[in-house]
């Protein structure tokens, strides 16, 4: 008897992991260019809290379905590699914002 292998359809997280990399980008693009004005800190500040929960959200999900789906493993572990990326490029754009 062969198994049959389907694929990990999930989409939402690759979406979600650009998104918010290209306006997290765009947001300090507009800090350094605003000569570091902290009111686009301050208008930055609730998008940076929505996708830090956004993202809790799904890096959990991907965690669940890793653990229910034994067989799809790679593809999902690759996907949560690729939703944690995000955290490296948003700390080193923190470290900028905020020196002395």
């Amino acid at each position: 008897m062969e198994t049959i292998h389907h694929p990990f359809k999930e989409k939402q997280s690759i979406e979600l992991t650009v998104g918010t990399f290209i306006i997290i980008t765009i947001l300090f693009i507009f800090y350094i260019i605003s000569d570091e004005n902290s009111t686009v800190l301050v208008m930055a500040w609730p998008f940076a809290l929505f996708a830090i929960m956004v993202n809790a959200i799904m890096f959990f999900h991907l965690g669940d379905k890793f653990i229910h789906l034994p067989q799809q493993r790679k593809e999902i572990g690759f996907k949560i590699l690729i939703l944690l990326s995000n955290i490296p490029v948003t700390f080193m754009y923190y470290l900028i914002a905020i020196k002395p």
